[in-house]
């Protein structure tokens, strides 16, 4: 049976602002496109919360369904649903099967999530995951560097400069402000 993966999403945080950028494209296999519009970045906690997420899509679907529920428990703390997300995906039999990696966002916290237990509050505000996420980051962090462009446009040019370059990435870009 072949795996649904590919994809790539960037986030920066940049005075005070935070965006998170996601391409569309959806590939099963190795060599087919499966879908190029589909939207990885999304919206939780009633608008408060901007999560992306690479990997299986199904998985993610899954796992950002578990995220609102922790939201909720934790009255919309991010660090602290973050947090057990993150040791239930470690710990459970059946989630421990996911593969995926999450990006959360929201006015004042970002943070990368994995089914190995991290929470990773990135350095210098910028961070991607997904096939094309070393090309994001590379291209993101220099932009942050090089120019004063806005939070959502250094996420969005990452992503256009990563489809570029990775296969399993295009340049149907979609990004959420928070």
């Amino acid at each position: 049976m072949s795996q649904f993966k590919g994809t790539t999403i960037c986030a920066v945080r940049r005075n005070g602002e935070t965006a998170i950028a996601g391409d569309g494209q959806i590939t099963m296999g190795e060599s087919v496109v499966f879908k190029s519009n589909a939207r990885k970045v999304r919206r939780l906690y009633d608008g408060k919360v901007v999560i992306g997420f690479a990997g299986n899509v199904s998985d993610a679907f899954a796992l950002s369904e578990k995220f609102e529920e922790k939201l909720t428990k934790c009255g919309g703390n991010l660090e602290r649903a973050a947090v057990e997300l993150a040791q239930l995906w470690r710990s459970d039999h059946g989630m421990r099967q996911l593969e995926s990696l999450m990006i959360a966002a929201d006015k004042s916290t970002l943070l990368m999530l994995s089914g190995t237990g991290e929470v990773i509050d990135p350095d210098g505000g910028v961070v991607a995951i997904g096939s094309g996420g070393n090309y994001a980051l590379a291209a993101a962090r220099a932009l942050m560097e090089n120019t004063d462009l806005s939070a959502h446009d250094i996420a969005e040019k990452a992503l256009k400069i990563a489809s570029s370059i990775c296969v399993y990435t295009n340049d149907h870009i979609i990004v959420e402000d928070v």
